[in-house]
């Protein structure tokens, strides 16, 4: 594999030629975790002319030291903990509680302005193939993939274009296969291996989830 990527939408193309052993399943569902995940995947998806949504991650920071995590939670309502940041900081369940209650709002807010009033796709008995623009220490990953896998897909697949060795080795606890384009080494950052590698921005989401919904539409139709 050539790198660095010229772009997202390029590393997508490449990563949907690399996937196109589940082309004609349909349980298919593409999930993006954005904000770089969107245009990559809206490839993969039209690649494999599979439907295309979202699953969201936010960290639950520790109200002391709010970069510091204690946990996450996700699209889908699955909560993960840090239990060793817990215990060390004895942080209670009152506390957790109310962090979660404020990052599900913000979740809850996000979902809308990128999805719209379109409900969150079923996961049960379906393919999933989980994508984002790299992986560097898989963290977010491993939470997207455990929201995903306590739905009960019947498959779930992790797929980048560019990881970490360490983040394919920890993402495959969770999932049942992770396909990673290059493994580059030493890593130094997913942003190293893209040509351009500027932030997507919210109307770039919209814009691209609107254009794979016409056309799902279209198709159905």
């Amino acid at each position: 594999m050539q790198l660095p990527f010229a772009n997202r939408t390029e590393a997508g193309r490449l990563l949907g030629e690399a996937l196109m052993d589940y082309r004609g399943r349909m349980d298919l569902l593409v999930l993006a975790l954005p904000r770089g995940g969107v245009p990559v995947a809206a490839e993969v998806a039209q690649a494999l002319a599979a439907p295309l949504d979202l699953i969201l991650v936010r960290k639950l920071g520790v109200p002391s030291q709010p970069e510091l995590a204690m946990g996450a939670i996700a699209t889908g309502g699955a909560q993960v903990l840090n239990t060793d940041v817990v215990r060390a900081l004895s942080i209670s369940q009152e506390t957790i509680d109310r962090v979660a209650e404020a990052e599900q709002r913000e979740l809850e807010r996000r979902e809308t302005a990128y999805r719209g009033t379109r409900t969150p796709p079923e996961l049960a008995g379906r393919c999933v193939i989980l994508i984002d623009d790299g992986l560097a220490t898989g963290a977010t990953m491993r939470v997207a993939a455990r929201a995903a896998a306590a739905q009960g897909p019947a498959e779930l697949v992790v797929a980048v274009p560019v990881a970490s060795t360490e983040a394919v080795g920890l993402v495959g606890e969770q999932a049942d296969r992770v396909v990673a384009l290059a493994t580059p080494e030493p890593f130094r950052g997913v942003g190293a291996w893209y040509e351009r590698f500027i932030q997507t921005s919210d109307d770039e989401v919209r814009a691209l989830l609107q254009e794979a919904w016409q056309q799902q539409k279209a198709s159905a139709g």
